[in-house]
């Protein structure tokens, strides 16, 4: 059977002084990609790119599992407890501004290029952090270990979401999301390995856990060399003979590995593109926040309600365990590590739902349920009722819910904008969400925790709560039902031809 007589799509060109003609083409690409059954392909996408929110959950945790060693005299870095605090301040800064930097470039020169570059950025910096001999050093190499990371948030979900089939993206998103908690797990387990002295020197242990993560990190570089481009952002940009020959492959696979023939894409399926090279920054954000202002609002609300939460208890969950409930650092870790197990088992268990359900009633199910058990947390807590297990009882129960709806606030801005503008979209929301949620929410809490006070730890969860339920109420008001739906349907490339207009054209009226 021949596959690119589907698409109608004409093969590159290029002019005599070797540049890319660009034109108006019709494809049948995205309907090709949605209408494939769930094949080997899909699970090399997962294991070649959901493999970076591992390294977030263990860089993050790593040197939460470190802080004490480093700041030992014998560590040979000569850094303080305050520095090791700023340190992590650094390293949400990269992570900030290395997605809106990334992020530009990945819809500059597209996916795979970027999430090539941002793991090499984050594996030599990583590496970097490991030799550090110096706390000035040491911050250095936070910032750009942060940098690649989040450059990796917007080059991978861009990618994840235009290679998984419409009817799997919801889950897949979220479990990928979700992965981050099994390297928060391992980081929590290895930390104590390392931090051995009995088998590692004092000023070696500390340099070899960190050498970890580099090493991981380059052997995800091999995996991914084989994840193709986004055939979505290759016809847009004039390659539409190199998107077309990478859809033909994928089919072609599936076929062999199904063997059975897929079902024809008709011609009501495709759609026609003015072709461009790039887009200007201006007419990106135009079109991301003035033709969509009410998806933007909603994203802020989900970013920012999930950060605050997940940044401001956990950062200070080993402190908090420590404080009040009377747990050395030796026992922390395995407290953590359960934690992160939790989180992983609600992304895993609730994900399906979000495209059996729909994503309207489970991002504001979860977001209002976990603000709900956040409230009888804060009187177990306060009153001490069933002690430490009756606390992590509840704190299990809470992040159980919130996981998914977590996971899912990277799925929404990832849907919901057009394909051009997906990736900036991604790390414009991450950055402002982390920001003023991921800054403010640690801060706010290590205060109320340093300060002995029960009642204003509790006053911490509640306001957590508050914020994580306003996330679930404009999700009531302002979600979009993107299950099931192509990502062209759910938001037009800016380039695309459009066909009859419509009031509800571009649309936040959804």
């Amino acid at each position: 059977m021949e596959h690119r007589s589907r698409g109608e799509a004409s093969p590159d060109t290029t002019s005599g002084s070797g540049k890319r003609k660009l034109g108006t083409i019709t494809t049948a690409v995205p309907a090709r990609m949605d209408r494939l059954p769930w094949a080997g392909f899909h699970w090399k996408v997962i294991i070649g790119l959901g493999t970076v929110w591992i390294l977030d959950g263990l860089e993050v945790t790593l040197i939460g599992s470190l802080a004490a060693r480093l700041v030992e005299p014998g560590s040979g870095l000569a850094i303080t407890e305050s520095q090791i605090g700023l340190a992590a301040s650094i390293y949400i800064l990269g992570a900030c501004l290395g997605a809106l930097f990334f992020g530009r470039l990945t819809d500059k020169w597209g996916r795979k290029k970027l999430f090539l570059i941002t793991l090499v950025v984050y594996c030599i910096a990583t590496l970097a952090t490991a030799l550090s001999i110096a706390p000035w050093m040491f911050f250095i190499c936070r910032f750009f270990t942060g940098a690649g990371i989040g450059g990796e948030y917007a080059a991978v979900n861009s990618a994840v979401d235009e290679l998984i089939p419409a009817n799997y993206r919801g889950r897949v998103d979220i479990l990928i999301n979700g992965t981050y908690w099994l390297g928060a797990t391992f980081g929590s387990f290895y930390s104590l390995f390392f931090l051995n002295s009995a088998m590692f020197a004092e000023n070696l242990g500390w340099r070899f856990a960190l050498g970890v993560g580099a090493v991981l990190g380059v052997v995800i570089i091999f995996v991914r060399r084989h994840v193709p481009e986004s055939p979505r952002w290759l016809f847009i940009h004039g390659r539409e003979g190199e998107a077309d020959e990478i859809v033909s492959d994928i089919e072609e696979g599936v076929e062999e590995e199904k063997d059975e023939s897929l079902e024809e894409v008709g011609r009501d399926d495709q759609i026609t593109i003015h072709q461009r090279a790039s887009i200007p920054f201006t007419e990106i954000a135009k079109t991301a926040f003035g033709k969509y202002p009410k998806r933007a609002v909603l994203c802020l609300a989900l970013f920012i309600g999930q950060a605050f939460l997940y940044n401001g208890i956990t950062f200070n969950l080993g402190t908090l365990y420590q404080s009040y409930y009377g747990i050395d650092a030796g026992r922390a870790p395995l407290l953590l590590a359960l934690f992160a197990v939790v989180n992983f088992l609600g992304a895993l268990i609730l994900g399906p739902l979000f495209d059996k359900v729909g994503r309207r009633k489970m991002i504001s199910g979860t977001y209002l349920g976990a603000a709900l058990v956040s409230v009888p947390l804060y009187f177990v807590f306060i009153s001490e009722t069933g002690g430490l297990w009756g606390f992590v009882a509840l704190l299990s129960l809470t992040f159980f819910i919130a996981t998914a709806g977590a996971s899912a606030a990277y799925l929404t801005v990832s849907e919901i904008f057009p394909m051009e503008t997906r990736a900036l979209a991604i790390a414009f929301f991450y950055a402002i969400g982390t920001g003023v949620g991921g800054m403010i929410g640690p801060l706010l809490f290590g205060n109320f925790i340093e300060s002995g006070d029960r009642g204003l730890v509790g006053l911490g969860f509640l306001l957590a709560a508050g914020i994580m339920a306003m996330g679930g109420i404009a999700e009531i008001f302002l979600g979009v039902d993107a299950e099931g739906e192509s990502l062209e349907d759910i938001a037009p490339p800016m380039t695309a031809e459009a066909p009859a207009q419509t009031p509800a054209e571009g649309s936040d009226e959804r």
